[in-house]
């Protein structure tokens, strides 16, 4: 008997693996999922809008787009800087610096915003200067970007960084020996080369950014029509025992997760190649 015939799975195993495996997603992922969009739509359509349009609502919609429009921008520029500066060059501490685009995800997101409340807070390190400079960041916006900021932090570097990497210098050492300058090496040959996997950490960066809840929620101050992302809002309604309305407005992040899934899959099938020295 040859290796690979007694490793070979009997028929009704694999079955029962799939239908396990199968069974576990629409319980666990699918079935929660419908049920958001189920309660929210309890009451009909026009109930479901006017959640939507109330002012409240609306303002936690604005300002969710806003922080993502801050903070994924930021993560993105980090990111290809961070990956080119580890992957084509050598410098002492480079293991290090890795190490450290990787701590937010070891830190819980509440600790997250703490950090900044002991920065920032009223009794925090430069809260008396801040107070005297009529500067908030706390309990306001820009509190809520820095936290998401940092939450975010890792998600587009850490998908360019292992490509950048297995790619090597040769394709930028080839164009700088043939004449091209630093920015046309970049533009016309790095960027190409990196940009599905660009698209795929932005995607799950702004998925992120969009859904985050710990640490917005320590910073934000729960200030209703001002400092309230949409996790929050929901949150707020939910509370309120106003049970539709709370579906309603998170059926916007049940529906955002199911278009970046999307988007994700169709990446990986047709630039798989491209992501294969990230392990996705």
């Amino acid at each position: 008997m040859n290796a690979r015939s007694s490793l070979a799975t009997p028929w009704w195993l694999k079955t029962l693996l799939l239908a396990v495996a199968l069974g576990y997603i629409a319980l666990v992922l699918l079935l929660p999922l419908a049920a958001v969009f189920v309660e929210a739509l309890r009451e009909g359509w026009p109930a479901y809008i006017d959640a939507l349009k109330e002012p409240d609502a609306v303002s936690a919609i604005k300002l969710t787009l806003w922080v993502a429009a801050i903070a994924v921008p930021l993560n993105l520029v980090f990111g290809i800087v961070a990956g080119w500066a580890i992957a084509k060059h050598d410098f002492r501490g480079k293991a290090w610096l890795i190490t450290f685009i990787e701590l937010p995800f070891s830190i819980s997101p509440v600790v997250s915003g703490l950090i900044y409340v002991l920065i920032f807070g009223a009794q925090g390190w430069f809260g008396s200067w801040l107070q005297e400079h009529d500067i908030e960041i706390i309990f306001a916006v820009p509190g809520i970007v820095l936290a998401t900021i940092f939450v975010t932090f890792p998600f587009v570097a850490r998908q360019i960084i292992p490509l950048m990497i297995a790619q090597g210098r040769a394709a930028e050492e080839a164009a700088l020996s043939l004449g091209a300058n630093g920015w046309q090496t970049f533009w016309h040959v790095t960027l190409p080369d990196i940009r599905w996997a660009l698209l795929y950490g932005v995607l799950l960066c702004n998925a992120r950014a969009m859904g985050e809840f710990g640490a917005v929620s320590v910073v934000s101050g729960h200030i209703r029509g001002e400092t309230n992302t949409i996790p929050l809002h929901v949150e707020v309604l939910y509370n309120e025992y106003n049970f539709v309305a709370a579906f309603a407005v998170a059926s916007i992040l049940a529906a955002l997760a199911l278009v970046t899934l999307v988007l994700k899959s169709l990446l990986e099938w047709r630039h798989g190649d491209d992501l294969k020295a990230q392990g996705h």
